[in-house]
């Protein structure tokens, strides 16, 4: 029988009201009982299998979730790990692999020797080809034993971490050889991009539900775990003072931005056949508008909040052809010398072709048919390059019916700015509030001012990363932040008359620097409209 190795002596975070200390004390049931919230949801056992456990997302991100969660005991100690690749490695050379990288890519937390001791114990390797059906017997094989050694209970939560290609051809195998149906639950995770557009995304859903419930697959979305993104639900639904001017009467417009500095990274060849408007806005994006824009559930669960994800993006007017060009601008970022530094363009860096017309940048205007916000723009635009690195969402209200404290200039009237609030997703997370206020003196001068709230110095305390909420959601059967088909259906719908026109368009790339806020023709987007970019 498998008995879980817990150290005598643990450290883990331990706080009361707003502050936030670490004790060391000795690990014991009655010091869970006074800290009921940190394990307010049961995780049952369960074995997790990772295909492609060998790549960058199991390396950086998903073994250091899984790590965090054993590490707060948020797992239950019956729990295994199958890592599944091409790369021939033993159980040991595996365990030695990830240690390597959890200690690197561990965000905002300790590694501890002693608890890696416990958890490497739980993970387990099975080298083979997705394509070859011999690699499936091996995986089964392996759940039986880890099912007895581990009590795992028979729950599997199949994670694809691999090419999208070979997502339906993972799931046709793992039905034919029995492995989604079990003693206990069986359930899968499928990364993005889900589709590559509307048609391939269809046939795909066709495909996995040939084998699969819709009830069983999660289709992981990592924008819908940040803090942030899930505190928009409870900005607007938790607080009385802010839903009655959540819509058309008083939000003028509606900016999401999502900047990256970076380029691609060494990413040149998937980047190049996917671009911003598909990477980005299409499904991360795409959900966070959701989230802003949506009606009230009638009731906090699963179904429901989906339920008015899907009806707002259901809601999105779909662009004809003649209003592309009007309503959506791409963009590709040319070489600059920034700070000293020469930054490639993106049609020189590694595995791009040196004529491609893959959009780096991609900004659009929205609109909602229905009648809360009929009539309010939403402006979205993504891209690598940028100056900064931010994603956030600002909302600014309609400026008062009367200028009051209109202020003279040398040039003129000057109005006093709007009211504007910013929801910060990364990389800072919190929520900002800008309102006018009296500057200090005779007169009735006024200047804007901030209201701030940020997690970090606020709560005391570190925050969950994303794929440690969304692993946690899909070991309880939680599928509230995971996209549903006809969530992924919508969100293909609204960008699909963009990548038509788009795909028959010869662009006269590079049209904006690197190290650039984008190109001149999205400004002029938001201009016909009587609207100007934000800058974060």
């Amino acid at each position: 029988m498998y008995q879980e190795n817990w150290p005598d002596t643990y450290f883990w975070p331990y706080h009361q009201t707003r502050t936030m200390s670490v004790i060391v004390q000795p690990v014991t049931e009655a010091n869970l009982l006074q800290d009921p919230l940190r394990f307010d949801r049961h995780v049952p056992p369960c074995a997790i299998v990772i295909f492609g456990a060998s790549g960058d997302l199991s390396k950086r991100k998903l073994l250091p979730s899984l790590y965090r969660l054993f590490y707060e005991r948020r797992i239950s100690q019956s729990f295994a790990v199958v890592g599944s690749s091409r790369t021939p490695m033993s159980d040991d050379q595996f365990r030695d692999k990830m240690k390597e990288s959890v200690s690197k890519f561990l965000e905002d937390a300790p590694f501890d020797e002693d608890v890696w001791k416990s958890f490497a114990q739980c993970l387990f390797y099975v080298a083979g080809d997705m394509s070859n059906p011999e690699s499936y017997e091996a995986i089964r094989e392996k759940l039986d034993e880890v099912e007895q050694s581990h009590q795992t209970a028979g729950n599997v939560l199949f994670y694809l971490s691999t090419q999208p290609s070979f997502y339906a051809e993972a799931v046709k195998a793992l039905g034919a050889h029995n492995l989604t149906k079990g003693r206990g639950w069986r359930r899968v995770i499928i990364e993005k991009p889900f589709g590559h557009d509307l048609q391939s995304a269809r046939k795909l859903n066709e495909e996995i539900h040939q084998v699969l419930d819709e009830s069983n697959v999660y289709r992981i979305d990592h924008y819908l775990g940040k803090e942030t993104v899930q505190n928009i639900l409870a900005f607007r639904f938790g607080n009385g003072i802010f839903e009655p001017l959540w819509n058309r009467r008083y939000v003028d417009f509606i900016q999401i931005t999502a900047a990256e500095s970076i380029g691609v990274e060494g990413r040149g060849a998937y980047y190049q056949e996917a671009g911003a408007l598909r990477d980005m806005i299409q499904n991360h994006l795409s959900q966070v508008m959701a989230t802003v824009a949506m009606e009230p559930p009638t009731v906090f669960d699963a179904n429901n909040v989906r339920d008015e994800r899907a009806k707002l993006l259901r809601a999105v007017r779909i662009m004809k052809p003649e209003e592309v060009e009007k309503y959506a601008v791409s963009g590709q970022y040319g070489p600059a010398k920034v700070g000293g530094q020469d930054l490639l363009g993106f049609r020189q860096e590694p595995s791009v072709d040196p004529n491609a017309q893959t959009d780096t940048y991609a900004a659009v205007t929205f609109f909602i048919d229905n009648w809360r916000w009929a009539g309010v723009p939403i402006y979205i635009r993504t891209g690598k390059r940028m100056p900064k690195r931010v994603t956030d969402i600002a909302i600014q209200f309609h400026a008062p019916p009367l200028g009051l404290f209109s202020q003279e200039t040398k040039s003129g009237l000057r109005e006093a700015r709007p009211n504007l609030l910013v929801l910060r997703i990364q990389p800072e997370e919190g929520i900002s509030l800008r309102f006018l206020s009296k500057s200090p003196g005779s007169g009735m001068r006024l200047r804007p001012v901030s209201m701030d709230f940020n997690y970090g110095s606020s709560f005391g305390e570190r925050s969950p990363t994303a794929y440690e909420t969304l692993l946690v959601d899909a070991m309880t059967g939680d599928p509230t932040l995971y996209t549903r088909q006809d969530m992924v259906d919508a969100s293909w719908q609204i960008v699909q008359p963009i990548l038509d026109s788009w795909a028959n368009t010869k662009f006269d790339f590079p049209n904006y620097d690197a190290g650039s806020w984008g190109p001149k023709a999205s400004e002029e987007m938001l201009a016909r409209q009587g609207h100007v970019w934000r800058i974060p």
